[in-house]
C-alpha cells in the first residue's frame, strides 16, 4: 500500500483542507479583507450558468441568516458607480434580501485578480504531486468561486467529466477515511469503495477497518461492497436486511492445502477472524477429504 506522508498542495491544516461539512469558508483565500456593502449595490452575474434556485431552500437559508447572520462572505467584483457584481454567493444574496438585511459581508476582487486566481487553481489541480483530496478541494473551489460546472472544469483541465466527479466525491468521505487517504494508508480505489456505502456509516467504518487491518486490495474491498448489498434470501429482501460479507481469498497456504486435498480451498475473513472453506462434491468426497485431513 502507498504511504506518502509528505505535505502537499494548498499549504493549510488538514481540517481546513478537507472540511467536515464542506463549509465553503474553506474555499476562500486566507487574509482577504471582508467589507460590509449595501445589498442594493450588489447584483447577480447575468452570465452565470445557474439560473434555477430552490425557493424552499432559499427561505430556509433566510431564516438561518436572520438568526445567525451571514457566516460565509460573498465574493464580488467592482462595477462602475460603486456597484458590484456577484462572483460567488448568489443564494446568500437572495436569502439576505428575504431576511431584510441592508448590508452583507463581501470580499471584493477585481476581474484581473479573479482571472489570476482561476489560472492558479487550474495549475494547482494539474500538479502531479497533488494528493487526490487536494485536487478535490481545488476543483470544488473552481466550482464554488467561479460558478464553473464540473463539465467546464473537466474541459479546462483536459479530463473526462466522470474523472472530475469521482475526484470531487472524495470530499464526501467520512473523516476517518479522508485522513487515511491523505496519510496514504488507503488508495483512491479503496476510497471509492467506501463511498459506495455512503448510506451506512457503520458499514463504511467496518470496511475502512478491514482494508487497514487485513491489507485488502481494492478488488477485495469492492467484493465486500457487492456482497454487503446482495440480499441472502427473499426474507432479507423484504426486511431490507443485508448480507454481512465474508471475503473469499486465496493465499499460498490455501493453495498448498488445495493441492494436497485436490479440491478448492479458500480463506474467508470477517471483521473478527474468519474461516477456511474446503469444497466437496458429495458425501463420498467429504469422507475422502476428512480421511486425508486426519492422516
Amino acid at each position: 500500500m502507498p504511504n506518502n506522508n509528505k505535505s502537499h498542495g494548498l499549504g493549510r491544516g488538514f481540517d481546513t483542507l478537507i472540511p467536515k461539512n464542506l463549509d465553503t469558508a474553506a474555499l476562500l483565500n486566507q487574509g482577504e479583507r471582508i467589507q460590509n456593502l449595501l445589498i442594493k449595490d450588489i447584483s447577480p452575474d447575468n452570465g452565470q450558468p445557474r439560473t434555477q434556485f430552490d425557493k424552499t431552500s432559499i427561505e430556509e437559508l433566510a431564516l438561518s441568516i436572520k438568526r445567525y447572520g451571514i457566516i460565509q462572505p460573498l465574493v464580488v467584483t467592482p462595477l462602475e458607480h460603486n456597484k458590484y457584481e456577484i462572483v460567488a454567493g448568489e443564494r446568500r444574496w437572495r436569502a439576505a434580501k428575504i431576511a431584510g438585511l441592508e448590508r452583507i459581508p463581501v470580499i471584493v476582487r477585481s476581474v484581473r485578480s479573479q482571472e489570476k486566481l482561476e489560472i492558479a487553481l487550474i495549475e494547482n489541480v494539474q500538479r502531479v504531486d497533488l494528493s487526490p483530496l487536494e485536487q478535490a478541494v481545488s476543483i470544488e473551489k473552481l466550482h464554488q468561486e467561479f460558478n464553473m460546472t464540473y463539465v467546464d472544469v473537466a474541459r479546462r483541465l483536459g479530463k473526462a467529466p466522470t474523472t472530475i466527479n469521482n475526484i470531487v466525491r472524495l470530499l464526501n468521505l467520512p473523516i476517518a477515511a479522508r485522513e487515511a487517504l491523505q496519510a496514504g494508508s488507503i488508495t483512491e480505489g479503496h476510497a471509492r469503495a467506501i463511498l459506495s456505502l455512503r448510506d451506512s456509516p457503520k458499514d463504511q467504518a467496518e470496511l475502512l477497518k478491514l482494508i487497514q487491518t487485513k491489507r485488502w486490495t481494492v478488488r477485495q474491498a469492492e467484493q465486500f461492497v457487492i456482497a454487503l448489498k446482495r440480499p441472502t434470501d427473499a426474507k432479507a429482501k423484504d426486511s431490507g436486511a443485508r448480507l454481512r460479507t465474508h471475503m473469499a481469498t486465496k493465499t499460498s497456504d490455501t493453495e498448498k492445502l488445495s493441492k494436497r486435498l485436490a479440491t478448492q480451498v479458500t480463506l474467508k475473513r470477517t471483521a473478527k477472524g474468519g474461516r477456511i472453506e474446503i469444497n466437496f462434491t458429495d458425501d463420498n468426497h467429504l469422507k475422502q477429504l476428512l480421511k486425508k485431513l486426519s492422516d
